[in-house]
């Protein structure tokens, strides 16, 4: 039974643990609204989901390639999509094409800073997420938010109970790790991240391959930020602010590898279930926030230890 364990995928670790929150949480509520609370818990999971996506693919590229700038990314994306909408259907397309240009844009100035100035990539989408940030405060100062209808209502419509949108992004996971097994272009990140001299040997374009994860990064952060503005009415200075270490955190305790070249996709979904369930327990139990914050802490750090092989 132990080596049965010892030998199960890595992400499913991050499964087993949201199961036990879960419990926990119908033990806490007596059973009232237990699949209200799971329905919830796994919509706001999708926004996780589609940000952890995105450093998923540049995490795999490689040691030291890592994505700070999401919640820059998410932020300004989110003000000039709704505030481009004005509260209209009309507006739609424009908008997200503008919010789309936000993500592709900062995408690209990304790579500049990693490819042309060979500034290291913590360093630089660090950087480059301030310049975001303060972007988004400065069209803040006059810009009204507010969605199109039609986003809005597909942000919170449900099939069968279950989110729409996660129905959507699930589809999306999986095509996600099809490809990265499947496609050249897969084929290359995955050597990239195992190997970068091997991987140029073996005749992969390792530059495209770079370019690839972070593009995708730039464009899946900047979709995170307009649906999650538009789920919530209009977007916040504020509401990217805890993508910075969850984006990361869903991606390792869903079990990719930090070292590079080896994703776990179904894992995003067990790791983003799990800090959201954790949340939502936290709160029926009233726990101030330092509380959740430590608690939070504790469980990725137990999970992390049960899932990560031990050595002799």
């Amino acid at each position: 039974m132990g080596q049965r364990f010892a030998n199960a995928p890595r992400w499913i670790w991050s499964y087993l643990a949201a199961a036990v929150v879960y419990l926990a949480i119908v033990v806490i509520a007596a059973g009232a609204g237990s699949f209200q609370t799971f329905s919830i818990a796994l919509q706001f999971a999708t926004f996780f989901v589609i940000a952890g996506l995105g450093q998923m693919l540049v995490i795999t590229a490689g040691p030291g390639n890592i994505d700070l700038s999401i919640p820059g990314v998410m932020t300004l994306a989110g003000y000039l999509a709704t505030g481009a909408m004005h509260g209209s259907n009309a507006g739609l397309l424009s908008g997200l094409a503008l919010g789309l240009l936000v993500g592709l844009g900062a995408g690209l100035f990304n790579l500049a800073l990693i490819r042309l100035l060979r500034i290291p990539p913590m360093v630089g989408t660090l950087a480059s997420g301030f310049i975001y940030q303060s972007a988004a405060i400065a069209y803040s100062s006059h810009a009204v938010t507010q969605p199109s209808p039609l986003l809005a209502a597909f942000t919170s419509g449900r099939v069968l109970g279950v989110s729409a949108m996660t129905v959507l992004f699930i589809l999306l996971t999986a095509a996600c790790a099809v490809g990265l097994q499947r496609t050249r272009a897969g084929r290359a990140v995955l050597a990239l991240g195992q190997n970068r001299r091997a991987a140029s040997l073996a005749g992969f374009r390792v530059g495209g391959a770079l370019s690839l994860v972070y593009l995708a990064s730039g464009l899946l952060a900047a979709i995170a930020g307009i649906l999650l503005a538009a789920y919530s009415g209009g977007a916040s200075l504020d509401m990217a602010r805890e993508y910075l270490l969850m984006s990361i955190a869903v991606v390792v305790i869903g079990g990719t590898s930090i070292a590079g070249g080896d994703p776990a996709p179904p894992g995003l979904w067990g790791s983003a279930m799990l800090l959201g369930l954790l949340v939502t327990m936290l709160n029926l139990l009233h726990m101030p926030e330092g509380v959740r914050l430590i608690a939070t802490g504790g469980v990725i750090i137990g999970v992390l230890a049960v899932a990560t092989p031990q050595g002799p």
